[in-house]
């Protein structure tokens, strides 16, 4: 598959592929305004057997097959959970979060 990557100008060491140049119409209107200003860092040609340094290359296009792009995060960011199918759940503002 072929694949674009784009840097989050706000947010350090975070990435969005996609898989068009600049389709940044599949992504949640959320998530962009938590990302800024994306600015385009890569084209790649993606296949299972290729090996990426950060990320899982199954899940990457598994990722931009079911929801059409990827959330790429640092380790210790949260922002993985973007990733995932139910990610515009509500939050409880009662409810307390648990910081490791």
């Amino acid at each position: 598959m072929h694949c674009f990557v784009y840097a989050s100008q706000r947010k350090p060491d975070t990435y969005v592929w996609l898989p068009r140049r600049e389709a940044f119409d599949l992504l949640p209107e959320t998530l962009l305004l938590l990302l800024g200003e994306l600015r385009f860092v890569l084209e790649v040609e993606l296949t299972p057997q290729r090996k990426l340094p950060q990320e899982d290359t199954e899940r990457v296009l598994a990722n931009l097959a079911e929801q059409g792009w990827h959330l790429q995060t640092p380790s210790n960011e949260t922002l993985s959970v973007c990733n995932q199918p139910n990610h515009n759940h509500e939050i409880d503002p009662t409810q307390t979060l648990a910081r490791s």
